[in-house]
């Protein structure tokens, strides 16, 4: 059995709450060439073709706001983690929420400047953001992301001095495979099993609020269209490892669905119209009902699931998630 971390020494285990991890489907190194896949650029050539009248949304960075670029926040042997952070220049006494954003491209693709215009327009109504690289399965398989991530939110508590960050609220945001972490992160909040052993262990890396964007709730499910190996090994084969034939233990811990607790924050789904890409959620909600946590749900109807990428979504998506922060957060602001 080959640990995920052979190359990270104490990151990482190589058994998560009990389960033993899967050999990799393909070698996991240092260095590992990107999967350029899922571009901005890419993303909009493919629905363009349905929606001719979309168009990349790149809105005007407010003045209000400044950025503090490429900051480290966990060092991984050789390899250095980065986020990019944008916080308002008015300092506030109690400080300001914080949000990680989490970039999609079926945990094999995309980077975090894909979310940078969502970030700046967040910043500038009053909260701290953060786009986040994380290990991809290229470069190291689950639970890895999570891991790293966690290592994030863990940062930008440790450095809330420095930006105004109020540590109380704190929230996560992801879309597509991020919003699948997104989901996964805020649901295992305390869960040790989880965290990792490395970068700002001495903060926590729980979330108040969880915004999950078009992300999958459920990898094993009637909904679920993940793990399709049909035509060749998918994203999510990859980044476990192992098709879920062999590992089905795996894919189902990685399910937000399967860790919903009384202590699970208030969740915000945005959903495009492809009904796969948020497997899970109608039975998230009626867990979450049952202890009366607060969510909500809305769905984009006709639009691809790359929207909050493009205009006419993207500032509907922006207000939508702003609301839902602003109603969460309200004690304090």
């Amino acid at each position: 059995m080959i640990s995920l971390l052979t190359t990270w020494g104490k990151c990482l285990t190589g058994v998560v709450a009990g389960v033993a991890l899967a050999a990799p489907v393909a070698a996991q190194q240092v260095g590992a060439p990107r999967d350029t896949s899922f571009t901005v650029a890419s993303a909009f050539a493919k629905a363009r073709k349905n929606n001719p009248a979309i168009s990349i949304a790149r809105p005007a960075v407010p003045a209000s706001i400044q950025s503090r670029p490429n900051q480290t926040y966990c060092a991984l042997g050789p390899r250095e983690l980065k986020l990019d952070v944008f916080y308002p220049k008015a300092k506030r006494r109690k400080g300001y929420p914080a949000v990680l954003l989490v970039h999609g491209g079926g945990w094999r693709s995309g980077d975090r400047s894909q979310h940078v215009p969502m970030a700046q327009q967040l910043a500038a109504k009053g909260y701290v953001t953060a786009t986040a690289e994380y290990r991809l399965s290229t470069e190291a398989l689950y639970p890895a992301a999570v891991t790293d991530l966690k290592a994030a939110i863990r940062w930008l508590r440790a450095n809330a001095a420095t930006y105004g960050i109020d540590t109380a609220r704190i929230a996560v945001w992801g879309f597509s495979a991020g919003g699948q972490l997104a989901a996964l992160l805020g649901t295992t909040n305390g869960d040790p099993q989880f965290e990792g052993s490395a970068c700002s262990t001495g903060h926590s890396s729980s979330v108040q609020a969880i915004v999950d964007v078009d992300g999958t709730l459920a990898f094993i499910h009637p909904e679920s269209g993940e793990g399709d190996d049909s035509k060749g090994i998918s994203a999510a084969t990859h980044w476990f490892g192992a098709p879920k034939t062999q590992k089905p233990e795996l894919w189902h811990q990685a399910g937000a669905l399967n860790h919903v607790t009384a202590h699970t924050p208030p969740i915000l789904f945005l959903n495009s119209s492809v009904d796969r890409m948020h497997a899970g959620r109608d039975a998230m909600t009626r867990q979450l009902d049952a202890f009366r946590i607060y969510h909500e749900a809305h769905t984009f109807e006709s639009a691809p699931h790359p929207f909050p990428l493009f205009n006419p979504w993207f500032e509907p998506t922006l207000k939508y998630t702003a609301a839902f922060l602003d109603r969460v957060f309200s004690a304090g602001r």
